[in-house]
């Protein structure tokens, strides 16, 4: 039975991952920062009392800004795979929190990287790493983006995940370890964050649809994205580490589609004639714009025998029906009198 840490484990990705782990027999530790309310939601159908004997999922305070905290851990669990997913992703806030995400999306990966190489040299179980690195990287880079495609970062969150890649290469030539990066494109699914623009757009028309909201403001709606399935590039993160070298991989469908397309998919599945609905704010307007990614995973696919399984498509319905039911949901009990109000704000 292997184990396995996950940072961001509360997180979109770190919830299919713990999920596909244990379901391969891992013990899995994930580390959870400390609020004043829960925010394990995406780990409740997977969650078992701390009470109960043999449970394989275990949660720790932790957090990628103490050092010592991340030291202590890998000491404490003794993992045979570290998968470090945590980060301040959104890109838009990034420009505004920008220090803050360098500080946990860069120099946060260092501290990792550096608990990890100490941890590695002292252990004779040869544990493995895999750092999240992201297509935003590429930035202005014309597509198709492969691993041989210039960095051109065109946010501070993209700027620190080239930063956080570096330091990773660094750590595996510099200590002969196997840490590798899996260079993923955007990957969506019903856990995806609110405030990403995917979910964003469900969550919104499932509510329009049920009579609970009018309006949707969106930003640029021919920036074109590579989306595919949370869940299947879970898979590839693991398959990454089950490989006999160390690679650093790019993970994506091939496929590309604008914002637009993503709006009027969804509308289509849920009944909506968006054009009555949806209009243009500035605000969700990036400082500098991300135009066209589409990566090519030709390497992944030699190399692991990786390649997506969910459809554009399929990963849009799904979305779009689940964001229907929790409308559904909403209206129940705004009929019952109780208070429906969303939360939002700027990047909402």
């Amino acid at each position: 039975m292997k184990t396995a840490f996950i940072t961001g484990i509360t997180g979109q990705d770190g919830s299919y991952l713990a999920e596909f782990l244990l379901a391969r027999g891992y013990t899995v530790h994930g580390i959870v920062r400390r609020t004043s309310t829960f925010n394990t939601d995406r780990l409740d159908h997977i969650y078992t009392d701390p009470h109960v004997p043999g449970r394989a999922l275990h949660l720790h305070y932790g957090d990628l800004a103490s050092a010592s905290r991340l030291r202590q851990l890998l000491e404490l669990t003794r993992p045979d795979e570290v998968y470090n997913l945590a980060a301040q992703s959104h890109v838009r806030v990034s420009f505004e929190e920008s220090e803050y995400t360098a500080d946990i999306v860069a120099t946060g990966a260092l501290r990792m990287l550096d608990a990890f190489r100490d941890y590695a040299n002292e252990s004779s179980a040869k544990p493995r790493f895999y750092q999240a690195s992201s297509s935003e990287m590429f930035g202005a880079s014309p597509p198709p983006q492969t691993e041989k495609t210039p960095f051109y970062p065109r946010s501070p969150y993209a700027c620190s995940k080239v930063a956080a890649y570096w330091y990773a290469v660094n750590c595996r030539e510099a200590n002969d370890l196997f840490v590798c990066n899996g260079i993923l494109f955007n990957h969506e699914s019903p856990r995806r964050g609110e405030t990403f623009v995917t979910r964003k757009i469900t969550r919104a028309l499932g509510r329009i649809r049920m009579g609970l909201q009018d309006k949707l403001y969106l930003g640029n709606l021919d920036a074109r994205r590579d989306w595919g399935h949370a869940a299947d590039y879970v898979r590839a993160m693991w398959l990454m580490l089950q490989h006999s070298t160390p690679e650093d991989l790019v993970i994506a469908t091939g496929e590309s589609h604008s914002v637009r397309e993503f709006l009027d998919t969804a509308a289509g599945y849920a009944g909506v004639d968006w054009p009555r609905h949806v209009e243009l704010d500035p605000r969700y307007l990036r400082p500098t714009e991300v135009d066209f990614l589409c990566g090519d995973a030709t390497r992944a696919r030699q190399l692991l025998g990786w390649k997506p399984e969910v459809s554009f498509n399929e990963l849009v319905r799904s979305m779009v029906e689940n964001d229907l039911e929790l409308a559904r949901q909403e209206l129940t009990l705004a009929s019952a009198g109780h208070s429906v109000a969303r939360r939002g704000g700027a990047y909402a």
